[in-house]
C-alpha cells in the first residue's frame, strides 16, 4: 500500500510542479508558451483559462498534502 501511495505522491508532485511552472509572474514565464495571457482583472486572473489554472492548481496541492498525510500515517 504504502508503494502505491509513493507513485501517487510522485505523479502529484511532477503535475503539481507543472501546474506552478504555468502560472504567470512578473514576465510571462512559461505560461506564455501556452497561450495564458496575464490577467487584466482587479485580482489577477482574469481569463477564465488562468481561473481554472489556479483551481487545478489549489486541488493537486491539497491533493498532495492528503496523500503526504496517508503516507505518513502508513509508514
Amino acid at each position: 500500500m504504502d508503494a502505491v501511495l509513493a507513485v501517487i505522491q510522485l505523479i502529484i508532485s511532477v503535475v503539481l510542479i507543472f501546474l506552478v511552472l504555468l502560472h504567470s509572474g512578473k514576465d510571462a514565464g512559461l505560461s506564455g508558451a501556452f497561450g495564458v495571457a496575464p490577467g487584466s482583472g482587479p485580482f489577477g486572473g482574469g481569463s477564465l483559462l488562468e481561473r481554472n489554472l489556479d483551481r487545478w492548481t489549489i486541488a493537486f496541492g491539497i491533493l498532495f498534502f492528503v496523500n503526504a498525510l496517508l503516507l505518513l500515517k502508513v509508514l
